[in-house]
């Protein structure tokens, strides 16, 4: 599906991410958490300005997250912790005029009350919907999908959770069912982590390219 985007995330080796982003994905993810075993503490190098550089946060101040933001010239900003619809519009405030999106992360694991996305709507440019587990991300496993069937919101989201190359029939499925029911814009991005490293922060692209290869196929 040509209008579906790819973010990869959890991206820590200089050398890594410039083969990464050869694959020119829509979106790289870095965490900026010190407690992941992917926590990013380098310069972003070598990526087009096509690649949204996004930054992943749990539960970081408005002052850290505005400090990487300038740093880093992130293009997208994904709160992966307990962040408030109150923070959420704080931190609008403060990247006003910048361009820069927010998704906001939400945890599912057998089933999900999608009430809690209210306060969100409008504030937020995107859900994020992850595996609920032990880590704030990089799980390894993917949730129940026939959830996202229930989805009441019109806010485009993001799917994530254990993704790897052998869900790609399972995605394909997802995508023609929202294409049926005539709301083709809802699942907006795959965003891929764990499934395709060799260790943490470690992407293998060969498998990365296979992946996306096929998506598109």
């Amino acid at each position: 599906m040509k209008d579906l985007k790819i973010k990869i995330c959890g991206m820590k080796h200089p050398e890594n991410i410039k083969d990464v982003a050869s694959l020119e994905p829509d979106y790289l993810g870095f965490i900026f958490y010190e407690k992941s075993p992917r926590f990013f503490d380098a310069k972003i190098l070598g990526i087009p300005n096509s690649i949204k550089r996004t930054g992943v946060f749990v539960d970081a101040s408005v002052d850290f997250i505005l400090e990487k933001t300038k740093t880093h010239q992130l293009q997208a900003i994904q709160l992966h912790g307990d962040e408030t619809p109150e923070f959420c519009k704080e931190l609008r405030i403060v990247l006003a005029g910048m361009d820069i999106e927010v998704i906001k992360v939400f945890s599912i694991a057998n089933n999900f009350d999608f009430q809690l996305l209210e306060p969100y709507e409008g504030i937020v440019d995107y859900f994020l919907f992850d595996t609920k587990g032990k880590n704030k991300g990089g799980n390894g496993v993917t949730f129940n999908w026939e959830v996202l069937k229930s989805y009441p919101s019109t806010t485009p989201f993001f799917l994530s959770g254990g993704i790897g190359i052998n869900e790609t029939e399972e995605i394909q499925e997802l995508i023609n069912y929202f294409l049926n029911i005539g709301k083709s814009n809802l699942l907006y991005a795959i965003d891929v982590n764990s499934k395709f490293e060799t260790e943490p922060g470690l992407k293998d692209v060969k498998a990365l390219n296979d992946f996306i290869v096929k998506l598109s196929a």
